[in-house]
């Protein structure tokens, strides 16, 4: 009996290590790597177009139309970051024999490859981990994430390409080799995809509408989440008080209220990944600045909140002018409510749902 479990022992470990060789063989760990970087490459730039439009510089303008493009780019992003995760952790246990392979270095071109390797691995793993965190809303560090985020971007998306370079032979590999064991990887790889689209159709609901009833992770709270509460910002109810200062004209709520007012559909799309649309109705910022006499252009924000890096933000003259560009004061019809920014708040097309500043008391032409 002993022996015929012996026999039986060899015989299932040489079917799992002939499975692990052709799950591990290159050509397979080409195939992932080519997902990944589409993946990693999809992610890098839609972020990177997020941080523009956050951060502009002067030759970058952001478009107002279609009013639905930053929601599409965000969710973009975060579902290609998702997806990268299980193709990520496919791609090391195709690799990992490699990994301690002796000697641990062969020459230069080894050395590269190596060096790229713990480079990219640290940075996605950091990156794709923040991300996870931050798409919760959940800071369990002490560094601020966007620019720590952003930072780490450019070294992963540096140390692919070098090891992209470093591993393009492989995918001029001759079609009969690639076919060699190919039913197990062609299984190892369809398993793989399904994770990723697994993975995606669970977040996936938070930016798209007709996904949420199966986006289990989706942000699914409230028809209009909120990131940021007043009693987060310190912002209380304003009073009789409250004057809204444009330039040097001041208008109260009832003023603001007596004004022509626009109604509009319009999405608020969030960094982390969600979006949600509602009917804005409120006065266009563009007429709020002719009545105090002031010109379309950059116009600085100011919120009643006191702390935190997004109390103020910059309006560009772009969305200045755009007639959709609202003052709101209603939310679906009934007065804003505090969370949502109340007595007013920006809400402009196209915009991330950080710049669009809630609690407003002051509207400024930039210098």
């Amino acid at each position: 009996m002993r022996a015929v479990a012996r026999a039986v022992g060899r015989t299932a470990a040489g079917v799992a290590a002939r499975a692990a060789s052709r799950t591990s063989s290159p050509h397979t760990a080409t195939r992932l790597g080519a997902w990944l970087g589409l993946a990693f490459g999809l992610c890098f730039l839609t972020g990177l177009l997020s941080h523009l439009v956050q951060h502009p510089p002067g030759w970058f303008a952001w478009p107002t139309r279609p009013v639905w493009l930053y929601r599409v780019t965000q969710g973009v992003h975060v579902t290609s970051g998702v997806a990268a995760i299980p193709l990520l952790l496919a791609k090391l246990w195709t690799v990992h024999p490699k990994l301690f392979e002796r000697p641990l270095v062969r020459g230069v071109p080894h050395a590269l490859e190596r060096g790229s390797v713990l480079v990219l691995l640290g940075a996605a793993f950091f990156e794709l981990v923040t991300g996870l965190f931050n798409a919760a809303r959940n800071y369990p560090w002490g560094f601020f994430f966007p620019p720590a985020h952003y930072a780490v971007a450019w070294v992963a998306i540096g140390a692919l390409l070098v090891h992209v370079a470093v591993k393009l032979p492989l995918f001029r590999t001759p079609a009969e080799e690639v076919r060699r064991g190919a039913l197990s990887r062609r299984g190892f790889l369809l398993a793989t995809g399904g994770a990723a689209a697994l993975a995606v159709l669970a977040t996936a609901g938070g930016t798209v509408p007709w996904l949420r009833r199966v986006s289990v992770l989706g942000a699914r709270s409230t028809p209009l989440p909120v990131n940021r509460t007043a009693r987060a910002a310190g912002v209380t109810a304003a009073g009789d008080g409250w004057r809204l200062a444009v330039g040097d004209r001041r208008f109260s709520l009832a003023e603001l209220e007596a004004l022509p007012q626009t109604t509009a559909d319009l999405p608020i799309a969030c960094v982390e990944g969600w979006s949600a649309s509602a009917t804005w109705t409120g006065v266009p910022v563009r007429d709020l600045l002719a009545l105090a006499g002031l010109e379309p252009a950059d116009v600085v924000v100011e919120s009643l909140e006191r702390a935190g890096p997004y109390r103020t933000s910059t309006l560009p003259a772009r969305h200045v002018r755009d007639p959709l560009t609202l003052l709101a004061l209603r939310l679906d019809g009934e007065p804003l409510p505090l969370d949502h920014g109340s007595p007013c708040r920006i809400i402009a097309p196209d915009r991330p749902g950080v710049l669009q500043t809630k609690w407003v008391v002051r509207l400024g032409v930039a210098a």
